[in-house]
């Protein structure tokens, strides 16, 4: 870990994005068209002032007085949406082929690098909050503290350390011994808890990138879930549990989980049971679609790994376009680095687009990504939408994305907290 915290010093005294910004006391962001989460017509001529990091006012510019001294930032001609959120990113991911074998004996150090990069990154593809399902290492508990602390440039993590695997389950390597049973499972629970993690991630199901066994076999038992749940809950922290099986997630949902990853094969029935429980589905549609095809082939993934992810694209897409028509929370995540190029634009859009094709309208869409996300981490009073007192998290894009989510493939400036991170224009010169 301490190597983990000194290479991400070290990355942080890199010079970050050109346009990254020290933020002022009070900022004015003049003249923008502030869409509306909530269905209304767009707040247009607006004026938000962003007194440090925080948002001080929002409103028409006859209504806001615009102090003497402040920053001006010309915002006439875009619409300003909240910084966008991705609930299922993994900074350090490695995935089977290729990239698994170029990155067989990566450093502490070296996958402290790579991950600080990665979250310059997000920022710039205009993504200002994300969570961290699972990572190596805890790098992902130590980048959340350099972040925070100023230290490093990225967006606000929500993390859960290392999911707990069980021997033999998805993410397991042959011959090596996990946590197994409810009580060295609640261990491991409280020990990512213990090191920060806000989240605790249980794999319950086979999954894409492990060869061998059914996708949507349940391989954690009730008990062990269960078991889980509790421990975390107790701690006051959250469970997001991998899934693509209607039978675990069945459990995993009467057991009080607060979110499924993937739901590659998820039918009706629990979807239904999702809904009524208020249990979160979390899509990541976008890897079993053709948009990712050539990141894949990019990355050198071996064919058992093509073959498993195209067997289930189908029934992917069909749990997606039932749990849309049956009401589900769903939150947005793309199980992909979000900035990751994909037909033509990031993961991020291209997700909230997917979900636009199975039946969300854009405005569902745009909130699955800000508001509704938000309210699955539990900060819906300080991220999410634009309003006083929530953090100074804006984006920019050309056209109002409630009425063509595609509209976010244009986004041009991006503030976090206050700070410029991305600005196309010269806007905040």
């Amino acid at each position: 870990m301490k190597i983990l915290a000194n290479a991400l010093y070290a990355a942080a005294l890199v010079p970050v994005l050109l346009f990254t910004q020290t933020a002022v006391a009070v900022t004015a962001l003049v003249g923008g068209n502030v869409v509306d989460l909530e269905g209304g017509k767009p707040l247009e001529d607006a004026v938000i002032l962003v007194d440090g990091d925080r948002i001080s006012a929002v409103g028409s510019r006859d209504d806001v007085a615009i102090p003497d001294d402040a920053i001006r930032i010309n915002a006439s001609g875009h619409w300003i949406i909240p910084g966008l959120m991705n609930m299922h990113v993994h900074p350090g991911l490695i995935l089977p082929g290729t990239m698994a074998n170029e990155l067989s004996d990566e450093t502490d150090a070296a996958l402290a690098l790579r991950m600080a990069a990665a979250a310059r990154g997000m920022l710039t593809a205009g993504v200002t909050t994300i969570r961290i399902p699972g990572d190596d290492r805890h790098a992902d508990l130590a980048l959340d503290r350099s972040i925070r602390k100023g230290e490093s440039s990225g967006p606000r993590i929500f993390s859960a350390g290392e999911s707990l695997i069980i021997t033999g389950g998805h993410g397991s390597k042959p011959g090596v011994l996990y946590a197994d049973g409810p009580d060295e499972l609640v261990k491991a629970a409280r020990q990512q808890i213990s090191l920060g993690a806000s989240w605790v991630k249980i794999l319950i199901s086979g999954g894409i990138a492990t060869d061998g066994g059914d996708i949507a076999e349940a391989l954690m038992t009730p008990e062990e879930i269960n078991a889980v749940v509790d421990a975390a809950h107790r701690y006051g922290a959250k469970v997001a549990a991998h899934s693509g099986s209607s039978v675990a997630t069945t459990v995993a949902v009467d057991a009080g989980v607060d979110s499924i990853e993937h739901g590659y094969t998820l039918d009706k029935k629990v979807l239904k049971k999702m809904k009524n429980a208020g249990t979160w589905l979390v899509p990541t549609i976008v890897v079993s679609q053709p948009a990712t095809a050539p990141f894949f082939e990019r990355i050198g993934s071996p064919q058992w790994y093509l073959d498993r992810r195209d067997s289930v694209g189908k029934q992917h897409w069909e749990a997606l376009r039932t749990a849309i028509d049956v009401g589900v929370n769903i939150g947005l995540g793309t199980d992909q680095l979000p900035q990751e190029p994909n037909d033509g634009t990031t993961a991020t859009v291209r997700e909230a687009e997917y979900y636009v094709e199975a039946g969300m309208t854009p405005l569902e869409s745009l909130r699955s990504a800000t508001i509704q996300t938000a309210t699955m981490l539990g900060e819906e009073d300080s991220l999410g939408s634009i309003a006083e007192g929530k953090f100074a998290d804006l984006v920019f894009v050309d056209a109002d994305p409630t009425q063509d989510i595609s509209a976010l493939r244009s986004i041009s400036f991006v503030m976090k907290g206050g700070a410029v991170h991305r600005d196309d224009h010269g806007l905040a010169e």
